[in-house]
Parts: C-alpha cells; sequence; structure tokens
C-alpha cells in the first residue's frame, strides 16, 4: 500500500507539473498572438528608409534608441525565428511521440 501512494503521489505531482507548464506555454503563445501586428512593425522598422534617418537625427541625450542599433532588432528577430523553430520541434516531437 505504501508503494502505492508514493506512487500516487508522483504521479498527482507530475499532473500538477504538467498543467502549470501547459498554462505557462498557452499564457506564452497568447502573448506573441496578442503582439505579431507589433513585432511585425518593428521588423518592418528595422532596415527602413525611416530606420535609417532616424540613425541619422540628432535625438535628445539619454533617449534609450537601442531600436536604432543593428544588433538588438536584429538579435531580437533571429532569437524569435529560432524559438518558433524550437516550438516545431517541440510540437512534432509531442504529437510523434505522444508523450
Amino acid at each position: 500500500m505504501e508503494k502505492t501512494i508514493e506512487r500516487i503521489n508522483a504521479m498527482e505531482q507530475r499532473l500538477n507539473e504538467t498543467n502549470e507548464t501547459i498554462a505557462s506555454i498557452a499564457y506564452a503563445l497568447d502573448r506573441i498572438d496578442a503582439s505579431k501586428d507589433e513585432i511585425s512593425a518593428l521588423f518592418t522598422y528595422y532596415g527602413s528608409e525611416e530606420w535609417y534617418e532616424d540613425r541619422d537625427r540628432e535625438l535628445p541625450e539619454g533617449m534609450p534608441a537601442g531600436v536604432l542599433s543593428e544588433d538588438l532588432v536584429y538579435d531580437a528577430i533571429t532569437e524569435l525565428r529560432e524559438e518558433a523553430i524550437r516550438m516545431l520541434e517541440t510540437a512534432t516531437d509531442i504529437l510523434k511521440n505522444r508523450i
């Protein structure tokens, strides 16, 4: 009986952790879906004529302007794409292997 109780407790913990993970995934996907237009606008702005013009302008001292750097936006684009590929790979693994 003790092993049964241990097993049920362990599986209950796994169920709770699984549900927390699923909720985290749903939250992240909801945020991505809600941000698609903003992300698209940022990626369209990067490297555009306006972006180059803005880089040449005199900006107020201390004004955050990381969006005008080449690396920060490029890195964000690259990271989003890498994470999207990772999501596809993980989803494929879950569906193929019926985790």
